[in-house]
């Protein structure tokens, strides 16, 4: 079947460590729905991120972090609905059996895949956003581009937490160290990842400061705010 939430207001927890010390766990969970990405957790984390998760989008590579650790992920928030995504070479047989065998363990386990027509569609958009060909780009789209994308469709009104603006990464004097996740504060460098990542034209990439640039121009369209960091 075809999901068909609704959500009038909708926030999107990223997985950025400008959400640490914040105490934006409260209002988080207060949203009507609360949308977070792949393994970022909950547990330890709640006074910044909360806990609430109506929807998780999980890409194809962080599919087994998540079903490893169904303790947080399943069972705690156990009204949370999945969204599975990757390119259709990667959502092979397997990984859909090892996604059905999970929802057979955890028959409270909403998910959803998204289809290999739906993820053309997320390149045909990614292509008229950006002029760019993904495929001759050699570029990859992120989880927050998927979950941008659905948080739109899903949510009359769409706030994000912790997503920096596309130019944040130019800024002189450059930013401080911030871990690229908040769960892995060892983890590598926010900007060090975005702009290797923008520039990089050996294998493929995320795009990120170019995907940001994109939910700049659909802000007014779309009803999407942003905060910590504001977006001018």
């Amino acid at each position: 079947q075809t999901l068909t939430s609704h959500c009038h207001q909708c926030v999107i927890v990223t997985s950025s460590s400008h959400l640490l010390g914040t105490h934006l766990g409260p209002e988080i969970d207060q949203a009507e729905c609360t949308i977070r990405m792949n393994d970022a957790p909950t547990t330890g984390y709640e006074a910044d991120v909360g806990n609430k998760t109506s929807f998780r989008v999980v890409a194809h590579s962080s599919v087994y972090r998540v079903l490893k650790r169904p303790q947080e992920f399943v069972n705690k928030t156990p009204e949370t609905i999945f969204i599975f995504w990757g390119p259709p070479v990667k959502m092979q047989k397997s990984l859909l059996k090892i996604i059905q065998r999970v929802g057979m363990s955890f028959p409270n386990m909403t998910a959803y895949v998204v289809s290999p027509g739906r993820m053309k569609q997320f390149d045909d958009l990614f292509r008229g956003e950006t002029g760019k060909d993904r495929e001759k780009s050699r570029s990859w789209l992120s989880t927050g581009w998927f979950t941008m994308v659905i948080a739109v469709e899903l949510c009359d009104n769409v706030h994000v937490y912790g997503m920096v603006p596309p130019n944040y990464c130019s800024n002189r004097p450059q930013p401080r160290r911030m871990a690229y996740h908040y769960y892995e504060p060892k983890g590598p460098d926010e900007c060090t990842t975005y702009i290797h990542n923008e520039r990089s034209r050996k294998g493929n990439h995320h795009r990120f400061i170019t995907e940001k640039r994109v939910f700049a121009s659909w802000a007014g369209l779309y009803n999407i705010s942003f905060s910590h960091p504001a977006w001018a």
